[in-house]
C-alpha cells in the first residue's frame, strides 16, 4: 500500500447556512486536501492525517469523523490536557473572513516528539504540509520539523508545501517569510497563491514567485492566480501557462487552495506533468467554489 500523508491541525468547523445558522464540521487546510485525495484516490493508496489532539469528546468526534470519510488516524498522536481548535467562517459575496479559537490547540504540539515525528514519516510516498502547519509551531520546533522532512525527502518522500498565509498566525511579517522559505527549502512541490506572495515579498509577477522557490531547491511551483492564468515550472521542463477553469459565480472560496492542493498531488504522482496537474486541479477547485463549507461530497457523487 502507498501512503498520502498530510501534516498540520485540523479543527472544528462552524460554517454558515442559508436559513442564518451554523453547521458544525472539521475542517482545517492540510486536513481539507487530505480529505480530496482519499475521494480522487483508489484503494492502492492510505489516506493518513498527522497531527495531535486532546483526550477530550470534541477530539474523539474528529477522529470519528476522520475515520468515517476514509482517512487513516493512526498517524495521530494524543495528549491530556489539550483539545482542538475551533473556528467560525463569515460570508460576504463569496468571500471568507475567519474568527479562530486555538489557543489549548493540540496541534501546536506537532513537532515536540521528534521521534514519534520521525515515525509517522517513514515510508510516505507524498507528505504534505502548509504554511498553516508551521505557523501554529513555535520557531524551534519550524526547525525540528524542517529537519524531519529533510530526512523523510532523503529516504523517498516527495514533500508538498502549500504556502496558505495567515499573517495572525505568525509573531511577525520577518518570521513569515522566514518560515515559507524554511518550509519550501524542503521541499520537493510548492503550491503558493501570488496574492499573497505580493503581499509578504513584494513580488512583481509571478515569475518572481518561481525564481525564489526554485533557488531554494524546490523541483515543481504551481503559482496559482485566481481566475488568471496559472504560472507552473518543472526541474527539467521549464515553465508553463494554465488558464483555470471558468467560474459564473463563487458561492464560498473556502477550500479553494486545499482541493486545488488535493487534486494536483494526486494527479502528480499518477504520472501527470505539472501542467496537466495544475488543469485537474483547478477544475476540481472551480466546482468546490460553487458550493458551501470546505467539504464537497456531492461532487464524489456522495452526501
Amino acid at each position: 500500500m502507498k501512503r498520502f500523508l498530510c501534516l498540520g491541525e485540523c479543527m472544528v468547523e462552524l460554517a454558515p447556512t442559508s436559513d442564518g445558522l451554523y453547521r458544525m464540521g472539521y475542517a482545517g487546510d492540510t486536513f481539507n486536501c487530505a480529505w480530496y485525495a482519499r475521494q480522487l484516490l483508489g484503494d492502492d493508496w492510505v489516506v493518513q492525517y498527522g497531527t495531535v489532539v486532546g483526550e477530550d469528546a470534541a477530539s474523539d468526534g474528529m477522529l470519528a469523523y476522520m475515520e468515517d470519510h476514509g482517512v487513516d488516524t493512526s498517524t495521530v498522536r494524543r495528549v491530556s490536557e489539550r483539545t482542538v481548535g475551533l473556528y467560525s467562517i463569515q460570508l460576504k459575496d463569496g468571500e471568507r473572513s475567519f474568527s479562530y479559537w486555538r489557543g489549548e490547540a493540540a496541534a501546536r504540539l506537532l513537532a515536540d516528539d521528534e521521534a514519534w515525528l520521525d515515525s509517522i514519516l517513514a515510508d510516505r510516498q507524498v507528505i504534505q504540509f502548509s504554511g498553516i502547519t508551521l505557523a501554529i509551531l513555535s520557531p524551534e520546533k519550524r526547525e525540528v520539523l524542517a529537519r524531519a522532512l529533510t530526512r523523510a525527502r532523503a529516504a523517498g518522500a516527495l514533500v508538498a508545501f502549500d504556502t496558505n498565509l495567515r499573517p495572525k498566525l505568525w509573531e511577525s511579517k520577518q518570521a513569515m517569510r522566514d518560515g515559507l522559505l524554511l518550509g519550501a527549502s524542503v521541499s520537493d512541490v510548492v503550491l503558493p497563491s501570488f496574492d499573497e506572495e505580493e503581499a509578504c515579498f513584494g513580488d512583481k509577477s509571478q515569475a518572481d514567485t518561481i525564481t525564489r522557490y526554485r533557488n531554494v531547491g524546490a523541483k515543481v511551483i504551481a503559482v496559482k492566480n485566481g481566475p488568471d492564468t496559472c504560472h507552473v515550472w518543472a526541474d527539467g521542463v521549464g515553465e508553463s501557462l494554465v488558464t483555470p477553469a471558468a467560474v459564473a459565480k463563487v458561492v464560498d472560496s473556502t477550500a479553494a487552495g486545499d482541493s486545488f492542493a488535493g487534486g494536483f498531488l494526486v494527479t502528480l504522482v499518477q504520472g501527470a506533468t505539472a501542467a496537466e496537474a495544475t488543469k485537474e486541479a483547478s477544475e476540481l477547485a472551480a466546482q468546490v467554489i460553487q458550493r458551501r463549507g470546505a467539504l464537497a461530497p456531492d461532487i464524489f457523487g456522495k452526501g
